[in-house]
């Protein structure tokens, strides 16, 4: 007795084995039962139409079909995973002139969004071009391409060192692999070092100046010197524009025509500082103590302090002659024989101010606030001109 396996045309699943016994018109309606279908055609493995029992061997695989034509069940698997989207088949890539071996899967799977999913999605949907050995060629960096790969492969970013994670970035970038760019985005802010903000001491300032010409103007415009100690030093013309100065010890140093507009010399200590000529607009020095400075300079150069925040600044003793300290607030402030002569005080904020001692010959006070100044022991009379709004 001879026995074959019978399997509906096309596939190669949930076979049945039959006994073969009579015609072949008995083998087709056994055929019917077993499989469930209307058996009217007999295939063999090859696609070979049998039309003769005696044309079938012992153990024969052979395929019924209905009347259709015969499918080979190699078919069906391949548009299995392609429906399924596995693709498995395996394909090089040729990046910048070195090879990179892959399955299809790896570079859709992971990121189906992205533009390497795009090109391999499909065969030959983008029309790849490829090399005479059959790699697809892609005209980008391989160093960088190799952790875009295995990241596709493992979904772990591991990048070797000597490679630069910004050229990685780039790549990701432009293979559109989102997540990953992300990752990278991440790790190089990690990375990068943190910004020092610490002050410039005086040994590293006395450096910079040791290094610089007489004749050459110190830009220090916008540096930190907070707390720092810069006393007695020649700090002539030097730029301190936003500087940070707040507590600064710049007692006796040479000022004379610094640029310390919008500069910050809060709870800073000037006494004895040569300012000649310096400019010091919208600075802020409140809390500051200017005790004994120099304003005044003989070849005729006026200091500009200019709508300069000095609350509470302790100016005792000072000189400035023809100081321009218009709109300028001295709120509380400590100007004890000091010499105003020919100061520009409009607009000033003199609240509380005392100026006891001082001498105000010819100085402009033409809407400046006076309330609860002291104008005790005045060295000359305070003319009403000089105080008319």
């Amino acid at each position: 007795m001879r026995r074959v396996t019978l399997f509906v045309n096309g596939s190669s699943k949930n076979g049945k084995v039959v006994a073969v016994y009579g015609t072949l018109a008995d083998l087709l309606s056994v055929a019917s039962n077993k499989l469930g279908i209307k058996a009217s055609c007999l295939y063999n493995g090859k696609g070979g139409l049998i039309d003769d029992i005696a044309l079938i061997r012992d153990d024969d695989v052979l395929f019924v079909s209905e009347g259709d034509p015969f499918v080979d069940p190699q078919n069906e698997m391949k548009g299995s995973d392609e429906h399924s989207g596995g693709h498995t088949d395996w394909l090089t890539l040729n990046i910048g002139g070195r090879c990179f071996t892959t399955t299809r899967s790896t570079l859709v799977s992971k990121e189906p969004e992205s533009m390497l999913a795009h090109m391999f999605r499909d065969k030959d949907v983008w029309g790849n071009k490829q090399d005479d050995r059959g790699a697809y060629l892609i005209d980008r960096s391989p160093e960088y391409f190799e952790p875009i790969l295995n990241y596709l492969r493992h979904g772990q970013l591991i990048v070797n060192k000597g490679i630069n994670l910004l050229g990685v970035l780039e790549e990701a970038r432009f293979f559109g692999i989102e997540q990953l760019a992300e990752q990278l985005e991440v790790v190089i802010k990690k990375s990068q070092p943190p910004e020092d903000h610490s002050p410039i001491s005086r040994k590293e300032f006395v450096r910079f100046l040791l290094a610089t010409p007489t004749k050459s103007e110190l830009r220090c415009q916008g540096l930190n010197f907070s707390g720092a100690d810069l006393s007695r030093l020649d700090l002539r013309y030097i730029n301190f524009k936003m500087a940070n100065l707040s507590r600064c010890n710049l007692t006796h140093a040479n000022l004379c025509c610094a640029n310390l507009e919008r500069a910050d010399l809060s709870g800073a200590n000037l006494d004895g500082a040569n300012l000649q000529g310096v400019k010091m607009l919208c600075s802020n020095a409140e809390g500051a103590s200017l005790k004994g400075c120099n304003f005044e300079d003989p070849s005729g150069l006026k200091a500009n302090l200019e709508g300069a925040n000095l609350k509470g600044v302790d100016m005792e003793g000072s000189q400035m002659t023809g100081i321009n300290l218009r709109v300028a607030t001295l709120k509380n402030a400590k100007l004890k024989n000091c010499n105003l002569r020919g100061a520009t005080l409009a607009g000033t904020d003199l609240e509380n101010c005392d100026l006891s001692g001082c001498d105000l010959q010819e100085a402009n006070l033409r809407g400046s606030n006076v309330k609860g100044a002291i104008f005790e022991e005045m060295l000359t009379p305070l003319h009403m001109s000089q105080s008319v709004r």
